[in-house]
C-alpha cells in the first residue's frame, strides 16, 4: 500500500513538473480581494502579518487555493508559494529561493514580518530558511501541516525494496529518516528565536510515518488532531482542506489556545 502511494506521488510529481508553467521565483501577485465574512473580526485581533502558504512535494499552487481562500475570508493578505521544480530538488536550494520570495512579499506589502503556513515538504523548506538562512528575523509565526520534521518511512521504503534511492528524487532522499539533511536541520534547537512554532499532524497521514515525526521539540505547540477530535479522519492532503485543521491554523495565527472545532467543514 505504501509503495503504491509513493509511486503515485512520484508519478504525479513528474507529470506536474512537465506540465507546469508557473515560476515560483516570480514576483508575488496581489492577493485576491478579501471577502466579507462573519469571521473577519477574529483576524482583526491578529498582528495582520501577510500569510504565505508554502506548498509541498508535487504541490501545484492551485491545490492550496482552498486554505488560501479560508485565510482571505478571515481577512489575511495571503500568498501561495509553489516550491521550485515542485519540490523535487534539493531542499536547502528551495529554501534559498523561498527567502527571496519572502522578501518580495514584504516589499509588496510593506510588512516587516510574515507568517508561514506550510504543508508537507514546505515545512522543511520553511524551517531550513528559519534556522539556517536567518529567516527568524522576518517570520512571526510558523505553522506546519503534516511535515516530516524527523523524516518518514515512506521515503525509506523505496530504497528498502531495491528500487533505488527514492527513484532519484533528491527531496525524497532528504526526507528519509536518518538523512544527512535532517541530521543537520534537527541539530540543536528545533525552534530558534522568537518565532511561534505550531505543528499539526493526523493519525491518518499516509505519507508521514510515524506520525509523531511531524512534531518538533523545544517549545513548539504540537497538535495531533485526533487528540481533540478522535473521530475526525484527515489524510495527508486533507490537512489543507479539512475544516478542523483550519481552525487550529486560525488559532495559531492569533497566538490563541488550541481549541479545534471538531465539526468544522
Amino acid at each position: 500500500m505504501l509503495l503504491r502511494k509513493t509511486a503515485l506521488v512520484l508519478a504525479l510529481a513528474t507529470a506536474a513538473l512537465l506540465a507546469s508553467t508557473a515560476t515560483a521565483s516570480a514576483a508575488p501577485a496581489d492577493p485576491a480581494p478579501r471577502t466579507t465574512s462573519a469571521r473577519t473580526s477574529f483576524a482583526a485581533a491578529a498582528a495582520a502579518n501577510p500569510v504565505i502558504v508554502v506548498g509541498g512535494l508535487s504541490g501545484v499552487a492551485v491545490a492550496y487555493e482552498p486554505i488560501a481562500a479560508r485565510l482571505r475570508a478571515d481577512g489575511y493578505r495571503t500568498f501561495i508559494y509553489q516550491l521550485p521544480g515542485l519540490g523535487l530538488g534539493d531542499i536547502p536550494t528551495s529554501a534559498r529561493a523561498f527567502a527571496t520570495y519572502v522578501n518580495q512579499v514584504r516589499a509588496s506589502t510593506g510588512a516587516a514580518t510574515v507568517d508561514v503556513v506550510a504543508h508537507s515538504e514546505g515545512g522543511l523548506v520553511s524551517r531550513y530558511y528559519l534556522k539556517r538562512l536567518g529567516g527568524t528575523a522576518t517570520v512571526g509565526r510558523y505553522v506546519s501541516l503534516g511535515t516530516p520534521q524527523y523524516g518518514t518511512y515512506v521515503a525509506n521504503i523505496v530504497a528498502f525494496l531495491g528500487l533505488g534511492s527514492c527513484a532519484g528524487v533528491v527531496a525524497c532522499q532528504q526526507m528519509t529518516i536518518g538523512s544527512a539533511f535532517l541530521a543537520d536541520l534537527n541539530a540543536g534547537d528545533d525552534t530558534p528565536d522568537a518565532v511561534r512554532y505550531t505543528t499539526i499532524r493526523t493519525l491518518q497521514d499516509e505519507l508521514v510515518r510515524p506520525t509523531g515525526n511531524a512534531a518538533v521539540n523545544d517549545g513548539a505547540t504540537n497538535v495531533l488532531i485526533q487528540a481533540y477530535c478522535p473521530l475526525r479522519v484527515v489524510g495527508h492532503l486533507g490537512l489543507v482542506l479539512d475544516g478542523t485543521a483550519y481552525t487550529i491554523v486560525r488559532g495559531a495565527l492569533v497566538d490563541g489556545p488550541v481549541r479545534p472545532n471538531c465539526l468544522a467543514l
